[in-house]
């Protein structure tokens, strides 16, 4: 298997087998953080409970109502806000490393996709 590196407006995800320690990278279009698999494979599996979470709740809000969800593990925590339909994703690594990134809401959805079909987690 090959590197694999999706891109679109804001955001970047990559998936590399055959790296020694750093499989994944997550980024938007000025920063990037390289994750172990393990922390590659929680950000997506975190990222998609947010996203089922939006849409879930979206029927009991107002219209104008924004909201703010999170979702962690032992190596990473996300947070998405905004509205349902139109959220921000926020990152921080919570391993030996210490980082953190975040995504505009337009972003979002691109993201989501080449979450979908980067690897199978």
């Amino acid at each position: 298997m090959e590197r694999i590196v999706k891109r679109g407006e804001g955001w970047r995800i990559g998936w590399n087998p055959n790296a020694a320690k750093f499989k994944g990278l997550v980024g938007g279009d000025n920063w990037a953080i390289e994750l172990t698999e393990a922390e590659l494979n929680d950000f997506c599996r975190l990222l998609e409970q947010l996203t089922v979470t939006m849409s879930q709740i979206a029927s009991e809000l107002m219209d104008e109502e924004k909201i703010a969800c999170e979702a962690e593990s032992d190596l990473l925590w996300l947070e998405v806000a905004g509205y349902p339909h139109a959220y921000s994703l926020h990152l921080i690594v919570n391993c030996d490393r210490q980082c953190e990134g975040s995504w505009p809401a337009d972003a979002i959805p691109g993201l989501l996709q080449a979450v979908q079909v980067l690897k199978v987690f």
